[in-house]
């Protein structure tokens, strides 16, 4: 006989079924192989299983040559989750498992040597699988529970170890199935420790955020060391619009197959905040290596990737950057795979105007020393940024005096109902949710400029000489601008403003 027990793994960010087929076949020597392009941690599954088996108190089928097969056999599997699925198999092959129920489940879940069950990556791709698949529920550890059960219309049934599991399959223990409040648990999000109100000044860099903010653009601030770039860039995420539950999903599906999703948060409720530092590789940035996984621009899906000191990341990286803004997904391609990984961020990016560490110093650097330090960013990376500001340092004034300034929640507001136009514009539009994301059809129709704002935009593209990429960013822009306003049509004076967001272009550092 052989017995067979169902199982996930991730993909990508999606999950697919896996068959656990075991044989036994008897044997003067024990022997254990796992066949079905097993890596390494699978592998070592043996040992565990074993081990876990017998310190439950069941048998192990000593004397038997054991072949576990992993169907599809053509697609690697990785990481620990296979240990309760191959152990289950094992025990229903040798009698000590009914199996009425067993393949009504999707079972994983990691196992100590000891019998006990450990936390899995992958949880919620894999409940949202298990649903497509019609599946009764799935099987695994406590500590994954809310995490699968924020997917609704599939049965979560956690267990602290593997007794309790074989008890559950023998119908010797009833387990009502694991429950959640989704809408609490979305809804709960995090309390902001830090708050706009706390920038001194800088009413022009705040107004630059909050176009930002409201149309999803990519920003870059210049400034010199202590001037706020830093502050204001960590308060971004304060006045962005809160995540759709959509949104949430797939947010969480990245950082849960990566394994970094925090054990007391089943679900990502507010906008990720990446900030890598500059000695970061392009494959930890972008996401490779040998198995395909994601990096920081996916883990900020949805949310904000902060480059601190831009112009000190290596060319190489920054360059690597340039598909994934202009297509928001990031293709990862292998000899024996091709990844996909959504990677819709805002871009933060600070960098200095020049190497001088404080404004007494920058007067002895020359013209020269200065567009060869900015030169290490690219053109077509300035162009892929829509909005370019300059962080001046605060007046001494400003900074001493008692004035509070406008809190996030206040400039979020303006914000949200701006983004609110955008969704309302865009409703039926696939993957467009902010004037960000408008492609070259609708930017024509949604983007349309009277004469005297074409005057001033032609003006400004002759004399800065803008590229057509840079041109269509100022649509957006004084779209977003019009939208803040809540105004319909975009006027000269919206062009005006979305003009000087891109004081950064080649023909002013050349």
């Amino acid at each position: 006989m052989i017995s067979e027990i169902f199982t996930s793994a991730t993909f990508g960010v999606d999950a697919y079924i896996i068959r656990v087929e075991t044989h036994l076949d008897g044997s003067a020597q024990t022997s254990f192989m796992v066949v079905g392009l097993p890596d390494n941690a699978v592998k070592e599954s043996r040992d565990r299983v074993s081990a876990a088996i017998k310190n439950s108190g069941y048998q192990f089928p000593f004397n038997n040559r054991i072949t576990i097969n992993l169907s599809p056999a053509d697609i690697k599997k990785e990481g620990s989750a296979l240990d309760l699925p191959i152990a289950a198999a094992l025990l229903t092959e040798t009698g000590q498992i009914k199996p009425d129920k067993v393949k009504k489940y999707i079972i994983l879940g990691e196992l100590s040597l000891d019998g006990k069950l450990r936390s899995v990556s992958g949880a919620l791709p894999i409940a949202i699988e298990a649903k497509k698949k019609n599946f009764e529920g799935i099987i695994l550890p406590s500590v994954n529970a809310d995490e699968a059960a924020f997917v609704e219309g599939v049965n979560i049934y956690p267990f602290e170890n593997l007794s309790d599991v074989v008890k559950f399959l023998n119908s010797e223990r009833e387990v009502a199935p694991h429950k959640v409040n989704p809408e609490e648990i979305f809804r709960t999000a995090e309390n902001y420790l830090i708050d706009f109100s706390d920038v001194k000044g800088q009413a022009d860099v705040k107004r630059g955020m909050e176009v930002a903010a409201a149309g999803g653009h990519n920003i870059i601030m210049v400034g010199l060391p202590g001037s706020g770039k830093t502050m204001l860039a960590k308060r971004l995420p304060t006045i962005l619009p809160p995540l759709t539950r959509d949104e949430a999903l797939e947010t969480t599906k990245i950082h849960s197959i990566a394994g970094i999703l925090p054990y007391d948060r089943p679900i990502i409720n507010t906008r990720p905040f990446r900030s890598p530092h500059h000695t970061a590789s392009d494959v930890s940035i972008v996401g490779g290596g040998v198995n395909a996984k994601p990096g920081e621009i996916s883990f900020a899906h949805n949310g904000v990737l902060f480059l601190d000191e831009m112009t000190e990341f290596p060319k190489k990286v920054l360059e690597v950057l340039r598909q994934p803004l202009e297509d928001r997904v990031v293709t990862i391609s292998r000899a024996k795979m091709t990844v996909q990984y959504p990677s819709n961020f805002m871009l933060v990016a600070a960098l200095n105007p020049s190497p001088a560490g404080n404004e007494k110093e920058q007067k002895n650097y020359t013209y020269y020393d200065v567009q060869r330090f900015l030169s290490k960013i690219s053109g077509p990376i300035l162009d892929r940024i829509d909005i370019h500001i300059h962080v001046n340092p605060v007046d001494i004034n400003k900074l001493t005096g008692k004035e509070i300034s406008e809190s996030s929640a206040v400039i979020r507001e303006r914000v949200i109902r701006a983004r609110e136009i955008q969704l309302k514009r865009f409703s039926g539009r696939s993957g467009i949710y902010s004037n960000s994301g408008i492609g070259t059809k609708e930017l024509r129709e949604f983007c349309v400029l009277d004469k005297s704002g074409e005057d001033i935009l032609k003006m400004a593209t002759v004399k800065l000489g803008l590229s057509a990429r840079a041109y269509d960013k100022i649509l957006k822009v004084a779209r977003t601008i019009a939208d803040l306003a809540g105004e319909e049509n975009i006027s000269a004076a919206h062009v005006s403003e979305a003009v000087q967001y891109r004081s950064l272009d080649r023909a002013n550092w050349v």
